[in-house]
């Protein structure tokens, strides 16, 4: 067999489909199309108080997406034949994105235009763009989003630390595989653990160790969160210990796939330690430095745990992110459509954020030679 006709096997051509059997592809489709939005609309109908079909849950509109799914791919497979199972490859991951991201960011977005107090006998009602208001006359919102300006710029001085101590294991030191375990160990802990274990435990007032030392120096004052910038501090350094191991193993990381013959050559061209780190190793490290910053952000822009356990956003929401606020919105007040608006509008504050930063970013990320 000649390569022209080997490659022929690979060839899909049109399959001869009858009249009679796309029309009842487009039935299937359309069909099963319907009975979903007729579902969902009685479903709606019944959820709202304008009629009662007994639904208790969401589960018939459940069923019919799913008969709509079946229905979409047979429905293309009659219609088109052998181009439709090739549809098949994509259609129900795309389907499956669908019910698990699409639908629940639409039903979000309507919770987040609702009035909805867990402790009112009222229920939810719709109140049009009255959160949004709100949310602009909130000043504890405000000041938790200034709030994360400031945990995200400590990431600096974290990545500074992170890649001092990279470079350090990196080098040819004694029980260096101790201390890159040792250097670890706050990674494997739990936020919530350290948070309890630091915050609540060793930096208490009145019995923790570090208090009790402090006092023993003639230290009278030692309230570490008493202060709104002493408490935002505490909590900046209680999640740097957690997470600066993160970024320091990505560095290492990246410090070990450089070649030594790089070195020795700057070495050898006359650069000393600090000019070839500079000149050599620094430009080379940054499609990893800036990979782990970006990674550092996203994981900063989801703190809550240790505010929460620490301070809940105190003194005077000096500490508060905007995750823990939009937390104590769902649990102190049972806020459930405002904190659901404050949570959208934070996730497209975050998505505009992070694609200008990776744009801005790209021309660091590309691998240098």
């Amino acid at each position: 067999m000649s390569t022209s006709e080997g490659d022929l096997l690979h060839v899909v051509t049109a399959d001869d489909i009858s009249d009679g059997r796309r029309k009842l592809g487009t039935t299937v489709i359309w069909g099963s199309f319907a009975i979903l939005v007729i579902v969902a609309a009685l479903q709606w109908a019944d959820a709202n108080g304008r009629a009662d079909f007994g639904f208790t849950s969401w589960r018939p509109t459940l069923y019919a997406f799913c008969l709509w799914s079946v229905g979409l791919c047979w429905g293309q497979v009659l219609r088109f034949g052998e181009y439709g199972k090739r549809t098949l490859f994509v259609l129900p991951a795309a389907l499956f994105v669908g019910a698990m991201v699409v639908f629940p960011l639409i039903f979000g977005v309507g919770i987040a235009l609702s009035d909805w107090n867990l402790s009112s006998p009222d229920g939810r009602q719709f109140n049009g763009t009255d959160n949004i208001v709100e949310m602009w006359n909130d000043p504890f919102y405000w000041n938790a989003l200034k709030n994360m300006v400031w945990y995200v710029l400590a990431i600096l001085p974290e990545y500074a630390i992170a890649f001092g101590l990279a470079v350090l294991l990196n080098a040819q030191i004694r029980a260096r595989k101790f201390f890159r375990v040792a250097f670890l160990l706050p990674l494997m802990l739990s936020p919530v653990a350290v948070s309890w274990m630091i915050g609540k435990s060793m930096l208490e007032v009145r019995f923790g160790p570090i208090a009790r030392f402090f006092r023993s120096l003639g230290v009278e004052d030692v309230a570490f969160f008493s202060s709104p910038e002493m408490a935002r501090f505490m909590i900046m350094a209680m999640d740097a210990w957690t997470f600066i191991p993160f970024m320091m193993i990505m560095i290492l990381a990246g410090l070990q796939a450089i070649p030594k013959e790089l070195n020795e050559a700057a070495r050898v061209d006359g650069a000393g330690p600090w000019r070839g780190f500079w000149e050599v190793t620094f430009p080379l490290m940054l499609p990893v430095s800036i990979t782990a910053i970006l990674i550092r952000i996203i994981f900063k822009l989801k703190l809550a745990d240790i505010v929460i356990n620490v301070t809940s956003g105190g003194p005077g929401g000096a500490t508060d992110t905007v995750t823990s606020f939009i937390f104590r919105e769902y649990r102190d007040r049972s806020n459930v459509g405002y904190g659901t608006l404050l949570a959208m509008v934070y996730l497209v504050i975050i998505v505009i954020f992070m694609t200008i930063l990776m744009k801005v970013s790209e021309r660091w990320t590309r691998p240098r030679t």
